[in-house]
């Protein structure tokens, strides 16, 4: 008796497989500081939860359209349409149960056998089991820490081939923190132009996180909305991890292939979560100012305090809440007897000897790297930075 070949052939996700050891040594009284989840620790805003509340007392309890209840589509539409300068018809919109099932079924909707799905590293760790789910081949466009973790747009576009489908991309990127600026999507839409079998999709998850300048949507530029998947959800930007909205906005083709899938699959997302999301939707981006403040604040606090870890080396990220520091000079070195094999096995072995978590960059696209989540309290993030430099301190060659 076994599961499937498709169930064998996928590997856990390497931020869960962390997240859950982590509660495992916590329950056995160890003291962890864990920067390994993609997960905001601040409260949801006022209203979201108000917005819960009453949706509770509300007539909310039944089963949802597939793709959403028609007013939190048109919200997420009007959304797009204000911050995003994207004219879409709620028919566009399909609400999904979080970001990831919302790119699943995109993935599933567009790519099958023979087809390729071409993906610039780092990428968020599911991308890649994603694309190999729906029978795909993952082309990984690789990039270093001096390039900033983003890919020059003329090694995307030769990876291009014949049976390129999909461009599948972040942007402020999971788990880089880069931005793509605008004149470097003006260039990968160029490319995307020249090549009209090819469709994109755009994870712009963390477009209210970003440090400077304001975010660009990949679907603005001319030519690209008919060719483009634009996801996004509630996640990262209104700490609303835990009710599992995403959305997507789409050609109308699109849209439509995805209410087959999700409809399959889940039907439609949370009734209650949906009317949160309507009011989420509904607000004035301003108000997540202040935890854009703190992220950026975290930011500079991390990557000062890296540059004094012996071994490491950073960039400064413009976006989201991540670093991924290069950590190829650890590999090979001991602890206490311990050689330190692959980055794998470093994120273990900082788990056991300093109670910090991070995860594997290999799991991201980016060997010889470690992903450090700052989606925490300051003095967390000191803790750990200490830990992280007495840890290198003790490493011998």
């Amino acid at each position: 008796m076994r599961p499937s070949a498709l169930v064998r052939s996928i590997q856990e996700p390497a931020t869960l497989m962390m997240a859950r050891r982590c509660r495992e040594l916590r329950a056995q009284g160890r003291d962890i500081i864990d920067l390994s989840l993609g997960e905001p620790d601040h409260d949801p805003p006022a209203f979201a939860l108000e917005a819960a509340h009453k949706a509770i007392d509300g007539p909310w309890h039944k089963y949802p359209p597939v793709n959403g209840f028609a007013d939190v589509r048109q919200a997420i539409a009007d959304k797009l349409r204000r911050d995003n300068g994207l004219d879409y018809h709620a028919d566009q919109v399909v609400v999904s149960t979080g970001a990831k099932q919302a790119i699943m079924n995109a993935v599933l909707s567009l790519v099958g056998p023979g087809d390729e799905v071409v993906i610039p590293a780092p990428f968020w760790v599911t991308y890649r089991e994603q694309v190999r789910m729906a029978g795909a081949t993952p082309v990984i466009v690789p990039s270093t820490l001096e390039e900033e973790f983003k890919p020059p747009i003329a090694r995307i576009a030769a990876a291009i081939t014949p049976r390129t489908r999909l461009l599948l991309f972040s942007s402020p990127c999971n788990p880089s923190g880069s931005v793509f600026t605008h004149a470097e999507l003006e260039e990968l839409a160029r490319v995307v132009e020249g090549h009209p079998d090819l469709l994109v999709i755009s994870d712009e998850i963390y477009e209210h996180i970003v440090f400077d300048g304001r975010h660009t949507s990949f679907a603005t530029f001319p030519g690209m909305m008919d060719r483009t998947v634009t996801v996004n959800g509630l996640s990262k930007a209104f700490a609303l991890t835990g009710w599992r909205v995403g959305y997507i906005a789409a050609p109308a083709w699109i849209a439509k292939a995805c209410n087959t899938v999700q409809g399959q699959f889940t039907s439609g997302a949370n009734s209650i979560a949906q009317r949160v999301t309507l009011a989420c939707m509904q607000a004035d981006p301003a108000v997540l100012a202040p935890m854009r403040s703190d992220f950026l604040r975290r930011r500079d606090l991390v990557v000062h305090g890296l540059t004094g870890v012996p071994g490491l080396r950073c960039n400064r990220p413009m976006g989201a809440f991540y670093v991924l520091p290069d950590v190829s000079a650890w590999l090979g070195r001991t602890l206490e007897g311990r050689t330190i094999t692959s980055t794998e096995d470093l994120c273990m072995t900082l788990l056991d000897a300093a109670g910090v978590a991070v995860v594997d960059g290999d799991a991201f696209g980016a060997p010889g790297t470690i992903r450090i989540s700052y989606a925490t309290a300051d003095a967390k993030l000191t803790e750990a930075i200490q830990r992280l430099r007495s840890f290198g301190e003790r490493l011998q060659a």
